[in-house]
């Protein structure tokens, strides 16, 4: 029996400045915030993608917005998929479906203390769960993913996502009850902090100095 593989997948901005993170930018600055950015899309891939010496037990993906565009060349490669048009429950639906028969987990760019046990413990999750979600402090969510079972996985993805008021606290509650109305049990993650703010973003800068430092 062939079991379907594993999928990850980076949710992305194109890394331009004044293009990226435009609420941690009214609070940093442009500069700032588009270094916090970069810096952490390309430990995000690395960290999560296979390369020589470095494999992962499952196929990763980058979904790029916009779609056309591509990343500067010292970044890692690694395939780059489309997230399609709408808003991003629209394109994350669009993801869900398009991609290979097996669970699909999509991650985004601004949680920096994402770590492979948390990937793994997410997968592990989806095969007695429906779904699992990672929660964040401020309301959304850090992880989705799908096992996408025959049962649930041609139409889920068209409702899991549709009227969630996105970057708001609400965005959480209002996925979890699109799950609910779908029948789809959901297994949770641990509370990790995205990015977003001053705050966030100088606890971030603190624990990226070197120990010795601090």
């Amino acid at each position: 029996m062939i079991t379907p593989a594993n999928h990850l997948v980076i949710f992305a901005k194109a890394p331009r400045m004044g293009r990226v993170k435009s609420r941690l930018a009214c609070d940093v600055g442009l500069l700032a915030a588009w270094q916090f950015y970069r810096t952490n899309l390309q430990n995000t891939i690395f960290k999560f993608s296979s390369r020589p010496g470095h494999a992962v037990p499952w196929k990763t993906y980058l979904a790029l917005t916009p779609d056309a565009e591509t990343l500067p060349g010292f970044f890692p490669k690694i395939p780059i998929i489309k997230q399609g048009h709408g808003n991003l429950g629209k394109r994350m639906g669009h993801v869900m479906q398009e991609m290979p028969h097996g669970p699909v987990i999509i991650i985004g760019t601004d949680i920096p203390s994402i770590s492979h046990l948390h990937i793994s413990k997410a997968f592990k999750i989806l095969g007695p769960s429906d779904s699992v979600i990672g929660p964040a402090f401020d309301g959304g969510y850090w992880l989705i993913g799908l096992k996408r079972s025959p049962r649930n996985q041609m139409n889920a993805t068209h409702h899991i996502f549709k009227d969630v008021r996105w970057s708001s606290r609400h965005t959480l509650e209002d996925t979890l009850n699109n799950l609910k109305k779908r029948h789809m049990s959901t297994a949770m993650l641990e509370p990790l902090e995205d990015v977003d703010d001053e705050a966030s973003y100088l606890r971030w800068k603190d624990a990226m100095r070197p120990k010795d430092a601090r």
